[in-house]
């Protein structure tokens, strides 16, 4: 199935050439923002507790800008480490089965010294944990993701961790950063922010008597930055800047910038926000765009809908699909699946990410939305496509 000419050209004007962003941004410029916390950043190894001070400033910083009205979410480490330090474990590498076991019980101390360093500000938090798979399997993902999207309604700060319980070796991200890479474009975050033990990138690694400069900007992350990472499995780049990096790669192909700066210094992201050193990662395109160009021409359509003429109007007025204005369900897909919009002439509309299987869509298609409850036995989404996993043509 080809693209009709408009979807056409908003192919083209998403791919585009811009002009790049020269100036360093500003915290005040974004919208959504998710913060990534290391597990040596929150806990003190030795003494087996939380970095209470420094904690106390961040969830200040969090605060500032979730009073500015932005959408803050944490992607936290330390699970493994609090629980280690409640079970008095030997220090030293731990078995799988006893890391997961240790994370257990840490997930519930962790979950609480966030609930209570935000709830001082009167902000709820929200604890969301994930494995790889949650991220790779399309239902999965848009469970996680609505669920993202619900706490940041509500205003609440979710706080996300990998889930180290059940993951497995084969199964897990391993670190941190690239977990909050796969958040920020699950939640179409327009920044990453990964507070670190090194205030950004060097081109050189940065030590005592090394000529190491830091790099301020990354306009484009090219095989020459990274090799500033170092090579993989190096002693350097272990869990260290290679991971960065390659959530910098991550979040900047679907429009999120990143930024890195050091989280060994009290109220860290007010430091950003006056100037403080760090390395900006920066994108040319925006998250919105980046996923409308993905649903648009990167999925294979599953199956089409065929709606009515009023609801042709409605999504060129910006609004999402609703099971009322379908009149027709051909294919087998299921939730999650891309599908092609058909107006009654049969001219293709658009496409979008549709929220039920196909059977379940025949059964609620030219029905109203309340109806959804009593014909499935379950209460379904309301949008068919909702208006955040739909492009449409400009007709």
């Amino acid at each position: 199935m080809g693209l009709v000419p408009s979807l056409r050209a908003l192919l083209q004007m998403t791919a585009m050439p811009r002009t790049p962003r020269l100036k360093t941004p500003r915290l005040a410029d974004f919208r959504r923002i998710v913060v990534k916390v290391g597990s040596s950043l929150l806990v003190d190894a030795v003494a087996g507790r939380v970095h209470e001070d420094w904690l106390v400033s961040l969830a200040g910083d969090i605060s500032g800008l979730h009073a500015g009205g932005r959408d803050i979410l944490v992607v936290s480490s330390g699970a493994i480490a609090l629980g280690r330090s409640v079970l008095k474990l030997p220090k030293g590498a731990l078995k799988l089965e006893d890391s997961q076991a240790a994370a257990a019980v840490g997930q519930i101390a962790l979950a609480r010294t966030w609930a209570e360093a935000l709830g001082r500000h009167g902000i709820s938090a929200g604890q969301i944990l994930l494995t790889l798979s949650d991220t790779e399997e399309r239902r999965r993902y848009l469970n996680a993701r609505s669920t993202i999207g619900k706490l940041l309604e509500w205003r609440s700060v979710p706080v996300i961790n990998e889930n180290d319980t059940v993951a497995t070796n084969e199964i897990r991200y391993g670190d941190n950063d690239r977990l909050a890479a796969r958040v920020a474009t699950m939640a179409s975050a327009d920044l990453l922010v990964l507070l670190s033990d090194v205030d950004g990138l060097y081109d050189a690694p940065p030590g005592a008597g090394t000529h190491a400069k830091l790099i301020p900007l990354v306009e484009r992350i090219t095989p020459a930055i990274e090799a500033m990472a170092g090579a993989a499995g190096s002693g350097l780049s272990r869990g260290g800047m290679l991971t960065k990096i390659e959530a910098g790669k991550i979040a900047t192909q679907a429009g999120t910038h990143m930024v890195i700066a050091s989280g060994r210094i009290a109220h860290p992201l007010k430091a950003i926000e006056s100037g403080a050193r760090s390395t900006w990662f920066l994108t040319a395109a925006n998250p919105v765009t980046a996923r409308k160009k993905w649903i648009a021409g990167s999925l294979e359509p599953k199956g089409i809908l065929v709606i009515d003429a009023g609801a042709v109007a409605a999504l060129r007025r910006g609004t999402s699909l609703l099971p009322a204005g379908v009149i027709k369900v051909e294919g087998a897909f299921a939730r999650g699946d891309a599908v092609v919009i058909r107006g009654p002439d049969g001219a293709e509309i658009g496409r979008g990410l549709v929220a039920y299987d196909a059977e379940d869509a025949d059964k609620v298609k030219g029905r109203s939305s309340a109806d959804i409850l009593m014909i499935l036995g379950f209460a379904g989404r309301t949008e068919m496509v909702h208006r955040d996993h739909l492009v449409v043509g400009r007709g």
